[in-house]
């Protein structure tokens, strides 16, 4: 379990939490549906989607990887980051869920195999943060091939052909643990058209002596090594502070509604503060991924809502509308958010604008080997399986 920020890379090179696109030739039609309360907007968790990258990340928690954890926790943002540049052969830009599951923590029950699943398939980037921010290490058995069965036998990966689906699994211990056969669970994978991708903890060798790499190599994944204890060198830029504070102003833009809302905007601000924590540069990084399309929270959140032609503000009880809306006509009530609409434009435009030239920063300061092998390694992994799928990366 190496530097998450590859194994995010990975992942979240697909990662792009809201909806979720693949790579078909022609893009499909979608009939509008009746939108009731809480959202007026049909459950994206409940329908098929079109053009979807679906990526399941699956980490050993076990005592020894408090490095592979701590990597995760700050590299999820480089990875959405990237994805962002990812384009389908329809021209479309693609959406990313990601599926979190643990394994090898003796606080799991024995008789699931010592494994948890954390998330389900998302496009919640606050959510997904707030998953891998509840992890702990403690234990145990790792069971490489019972933790992949598990994954493909609760998710829904769908069926569409033109889909991304990829998972990737992070572990130190043999591939064989377990009863159930390594080799059966990725020949299931290979069956449903889902991608292995293997990350060992620990020396390339030793990975491929316990398995670790025939286990990516029967489904066309890609075998990685890496020291996931190596720590990550965050490069400081004269950008930072400014993109902090035009974070919190872009929090300010948000106008949360229904049940979801209070509770899904104080998640929002404890997220900020769990990647501030973790380091000012993990913020910097998480607040570029909120300038991003990739960022949406129709659910909770009046301005992404209404970007939704099947949203119907007006059909809102005056219970579900946040304060500063009650009492107000339909129009004054679009009209107060088409201000916030055009207020969080303007900041999401000056922090892609400093990223541009924070990022150039970093590419005139970084050494040879400071980006992390694993970060490189697992685009490139992306990528190749990507392109498999029409995707294109255009930055």
């Amino acid at each position: 379990m190496k530097n998450i920020r590859q194994i995010l890379g990975l992942a979240f090179m697909s990662l792009a939490l809201t909806s979720m696109y693949g790579c078909e030739l022609k893009t499909k039609k979608e009939t509008t549906k009746p939108v009731l309360a809480q959202g007026f907007l049909p459950d994206t968790n409940d329908r098929p989607k079109s053009n979807t990258v679906k990526i399941a990340l699956l980490l050993d928690t076990s005592n020894s990887m408090d490095g592979l954890i701590n990597q995760a926790k700050s590299q999820l943002w480089d990875i959405v980051n990237k994805f962002t540049y990812a384009k389908c052969g329809n021209e479309q830009r693609p959406e990313l869920q990601i599926a979190l599951y643990q394994y090898g923590n003796d606080n799991l029950s024995s008789r699931e195999g010592y494994i948890q699943q954390v998330l389900n398939f998302s496009g919640d980037l606050d959510e997904i943060s707030e998953k891998l921010f509840s992890l702990t290490t403690n234990g145990g058995e790792e069971y490489c091939g019972e933790v992949i069965h598990t994954s493909l036998k609760q998710l829904n990966w769908g069926d569409n052909p033109d889909n991304l689906k990829m998972i990737f699994i992070a572990g130190n211990e043999p591939f064989t643990q377990g009863k159930l056969n390594y080799k059966d669970a990725v020949t299931n994978a290979k069956e449903k058209d889902i991608v292995v991708n293997t990350i060992f903890c620990g020396n390339y060798e030793q990975g491929i002596n316990s398995d670790w790499k025939n286990g990516a190599t029967l489904t066309g994944g890609e075998y990685i090594a890496i020291d996931h204890n190596r720590k990550v060198v965050h490069i400081d830029t004269p950008y930072d502070d400014v993109i902090i504070k035009l974070n919190s102003k872009l929090n300010q833009t948000y106008i949360s509604y229904g049940a979801l809302g209070t509770a899904k905007m104080e998640k929002q601000r404890t997220q900020d503060s769990n990647a501030y924590e973790l380091e000012e540069a993990v913020a910097v990084k998480r607040a570029v991924s909120k300038s991003s399309r990739l960022y949406n929270n129709k659910n909770w959140d009046l301005v992404d809502a209404l970007e939704d032609e099947s949203f119907d503000i007006a059909m809102l009880e005056e219970t579900e509308l946040p304060k500063e809306l009650k009492g107000k006509s339909k129009t004054e009530m679009e009209a107060y958010v088409q201000e916030k609409k055009s207020e969080r434009s303007t900041i999401q435009n000056e922090i892609q604008e400093l990223n541009a030239k924070r990022e150039k920063f970093i590419a005139e300061q970084q050494k040879e080997g400071e980006k992390g092998e694993l970060e490189n390694a697992m685009l490139e992994a992306i990528k190749k399986q990507a392109a498999k799928k029409n995707y294109k990366w255009e930055e």
